[in-house]
């Protein structure tokens, strides 16, 4: 059974900062590629962050470049999103996303967690 499962939302002052976390199982994880996707009220689901396991690349989105970090502990089967200078359009659910390589690609969802930046 595939599991992701989110976790260190929470309120935050502008110019706090938060770890994400993503637990996951059922699945390869260390070939998989890891995303965070956020999506606030009103709005479309964006992606902010993406972890591709060969080679370790990562990507961001232009809003949150500079002030979040992706990253992965295969070991661990987690992937983190530190968020830095947080502002209160970062305000959104995030969610944690993988796509699994190989001929039968399955995509999966955790179930998200809720950040808001607000003084």
């Amino acid at each position: 059974q595939v599991q992701l499962v989110e976790s260190g939302g929470g309120l935050v002052q502008p110019g706090g900062s938060l770890r994400l976390s993503c637990a996951a199982s059922g699945f390869t994880f260390s070939s998989s590629v890891m995303n965070w996707y956020r999506q606030a009220p009103g709005k479309e689901r964006e992606l902010v962050a993406e972890s591709i396991a060969a080679g370790g690349s990562t990507n961001y989105a232009d809003s949150v470049k500079g002030r979040f970090t992706i990253s992965r502990d295969n070991a661990k089967k987690t992937v983190y999103l530190q968020m830095d200078s947080l502002k209160p359009e970062d305000t959104a659910v995030y969610y944690c996303n993988a796509i699994t390589r190989g001929p039968f690609s399955r995509q999966y969802w955790g179930q998200g967690t809720q950040v808001t930046v607000s003084s």
